[in-house]
């Protein structure tokens, strides 16, 4: 079993940046591609980019250029670094395993991007 808890999220101005971090319990966090997802207000969530094992990425193209999804296996933490944030990033932003698990599903936490 794996349990997954977002961290890092705020309030940021348009232009600004924020890292993003998903602490994973359980030793199979190794074997796991994950990723992170958003969901704005009202709408559904979205993928935003994903990570293998081995460290191949991939990122929606709202996202190419913007944010750097990483991982370290020693800690079992992944991560989301963010910059040139604008309002329309502002979302809860979670993390999960791809393709996602309802059982992996945790808080988020909330970026918000505002003047």
């Amino acid at each position: 079993q794996v349990q997954l808890v977002e961290s890092g999220g705020g309030l940021v101005q348009p232009g600004g940046s924020l890292r993003l971090s998903c602490a994973a319990s359980g030793s199979i966090f190794k074997s796991l591609r994950m990723a992170w997802y958003r969901q704005a207000p009202g709408k559904e969530r979205d993928l935003v980019a994903t990570i293998t094992q081995g460290g191949s990425t991939y990122y929606a193209d709202a996202m190419k250029g913007r944010f750097t999804i990483s991982r370290d296996n020693a800690k079992n933490t992944v991560y989301l670094q963010m910059s040139s944030l604008q309002p329309e990033d502002t979302a809860v932003y979670y993390c999960n395993v791809h393709p996602p698990q309802v059982r992996y599903w945790g808080q988020g936490t909330q970026v918000t991007v505002s003047s």
